[in-house]
């Protein structure tokens, strides 16, 4: 059975930062592409940053420059560095692991998703 266990969300004022974390079975963890979603109330989910296997990265135009993905495979666990949050980062984020292919990410495995809310 595959696990995604994502942890770190909370309230913070804006301008601050948040660190997530997800930790992953170790079975699929080294091998797949990793992604963040998050989906604020009343909007679609969105592919907020992928980390493929290899460690290339790329990231939705909205959080370039702000937010960080990482992967630690001796730790099973990909983490998400936010910084200089905004209040439209509010969302609820989700972890989740997938296929990278021709420039296409295809999620496969869901996370419960950490709330992260930005005050202003």
């Amino acid at each position: 059975q595959v696990q995604l266990v994502e942890s770190g969300g909370g309230l913070v004022q804006a301008g601050r930062s948040l660190r997530l974390s997800c930790a992953a079975s170790g079975s699929i963890f080294s091998s797949n592409a990793m992604a963040w979603y998050r989906q604020a109330p009343a909007k679609q989910r969105e592919l907020v940053a992928l980390i493929t296997s290899g460690g290339s990265t790329n990231y939705a135009d909205s959080v370039k420059g702000r937010f960080t993905i990482s992967r630690d495979n001796a730790k099973n666990t990909m983490y998400l560095q936010m910084n200089s949050l905004k209040p439209e980062d509010t969302a609820v984020y989700y972890c989740n692991a997938g296929r990278y292919y021709s420039s296409i990410y295809s999620p496969d495995y869901w996370g419960q998703g950490t709330q992260v809310t930005v005050s202003s």
